[in-house]
């Protein structure tokens, strides 16, 4: 039979595509000869017929660039897609801030350095977003006079 119909058989047998049959070119003509689908079995078991180990992709360029990434390289205005909100949403950039902050002010409370009223006066603040950095937190509690004092 011809070598291209030996193929298709040997990839069936095989559970294979085409492209991964290997025929040895030494016993071509063994092959030639083979008459039936048993003949193509018994020339896949003396391995005449083999299949191809399958081919994978290699991950190693793509482990490099995400080691790279990690140490904050890659990342230059050429590489930038999407806009600075898609990149970190407003409400992500919301979220942080705001819990920093409030985390802040309820530690000031719990340490008695501040009182219920003024906590409650510039949770409002934060809230009302007057007030962006913990650094900026503290400066006006204490620009204001009423850091240390407590109940």
């Amino acid at each position: 039979m011809k070598s291209e119909t030996a193929k298709k058989i040997a990839a069936e047998e095989l559970k294979v595509g085409v492209s991964r049959v290997w025929i040895d070119a030494n016993s071509a003509e063994e092959v030639l000869e083979s008459a039936t689908r048993q003949d193509i079995r018994n020339l896949i078991r003396r391995n005449v017929i083999q299949a191809k180990p399958a081919k994978g992709n290699s991950n190693a360029r793509f482990k490099k660039r995400i080691k790279q990434r990690a140490k904050d390289r890659r990342r230059g205005p050429g590489s930038v897609k999407g806009t600075r909100n898609a990149r970190f949403p407003r409400k992500t950039r919301w979220i942080k801030t705001i819990r920093a902050l409030r985390d802040e002010l309820k530690n000031m409370k719990e340490n008695g350095n501040i009182n219920p009223k003024t906590y409650r006066k510039y949770y409002r603040q934060i809230k009302g977003g007057n007030i962006r950095s913990r650094a900026q937190l503290t400066t006006q509690i204490k620009q204001s006079g009423s850091y240390g004092e407590s109940k």
